[in-house]
């Protein structure tokens, strides 16, 4: 999983602020850290090997998709779709997703399937609600919400 998290995270490097990025992406003691908070990894595989994680984190009443990575040797190929789909049918709660700013192909994806910007203001509070993330990174992420947290917040 490892392997995929860091080559997947590739795609981010001269994109996302250079403060925050750093090598290896997630070192096995993050990864283990957020195993331990509670983020549920879903693998999907070809050939026996992992291409693509993702994560999922139940957090009070909504759940949070986190740590999206497809290898770039199987990227264009639909498995971020499918674990996408996949991790939705596992949960009935809103779901959250947090990204960087600058990363465009990331937001497109998540809009292709349903998922809505929130506004600055309500983005900097769930970050700070449901993430453990720095301050620098609320800073320069967006927060995407499905439908249903849209229905929840009254907007959809």
């Amino acid at each position: 999983m490892l392997a995929v998290i860091n080559d997947g995270a590739r795609a981010y490097k001269g994109v996302i602020p250079t403060d925050r990025w750093h090598e290896p992406y997630m070192a096995a003691e993050e990864l283990r850290r957020e195993m331990e908070d509670g983020v549920v990894f879903h693998a999907e595989e070809r050939d026996g090997a992992i291409c693509g994680v993702m994560g999922l984190q139940e957090v009070e009443d909504v759940t949070l998709v986190r740590h999206a990575y497809v290898g770039t040797a199987f990227q264009k190929q639909g498995i971020g779709t499918q674990l996408l789909e996949h991790l939705r049918e596992l949960t009935t709660a809103p779901v959250l997703i947090g990204t960087w700013t600058e990363a465009i192909w990331a937001i497109r994806f998540y809009e292709k399937h349903g998922f809505r910007i929130v506004g600055e203001e309500e983005k900097t509070r769930l970050l700070h609600r449901y993430w453990k993330i720095p301050e620098r990174q609320v800073e320069t992420s967006v927060v995407l919400a499905d439908q249903r947290w849209w229905q929840r917040a009254g907007k959809g």
